[in-house]
């Protein structure tokens, strides 16, 4: 059984509320819960963290870093300013895919840098939510 983490930065705790017309109505443990129920997931364990806090989201790529088979990532407003996530990523063995769930291209000029982008295996962003099924996805091979 393949391990997946999927851990959410700042604000994402809010999904479903904040902003809706651009991250949807759906909160995000209800998305969880159905993404698991796929066939198709059946024989990974997925587990979940969410934090506000960089310096929370380092210790979880710590602790889980070595462990996960793959780790699929959106640290929000940290991608844009984290050198110390950029740094956990680098010195951890799992993969990690970066996401986020709008097209962080189409919007303001500053959410164009991504500090994670070259530490990380790859880069989903646009999809909404289906982000992170996507992210999922690349760890079958």
């Amino acid at each position: 059984m393949k391990k997946i983490s999927i851990i959410n930065g700042p604000n994402l705790n809010l999904l479903g509320k904040r902003e809706p017309e651009l991250y949807g109505t759906v909160n995000f443990v209800d998305y969880l819960n159905k993404l698991k129920k796929k066939k198709i997931f059946s024989d990974m364990d997925i587990t979940y963290y969410q934090s506000n806090h960089e310096g929370k989201i380092i210790d979880i790529l710590h602790a889980i870093g070595f462990q996960s088979d793959g780790i699929v990532l959106n640290a929000g407003a940290y991608t844009h300013t984290s050198l110390g996530i950029a740094d956990a990523i680098k010195s951890i063995s799992a993969p990690v895919i970066e996401v986020h769930i709008s097209n962080i291209h189409s919007r303001e000029s500053f959410r164009k840098k991504s500090f994670l982008s070259s530490v990380c295996q790859g880069t989903i962003f646009g999809f909404g939510l289906k982000s992170y099924e996507l992210g999922i996805f690349s760890f079958f091979s």
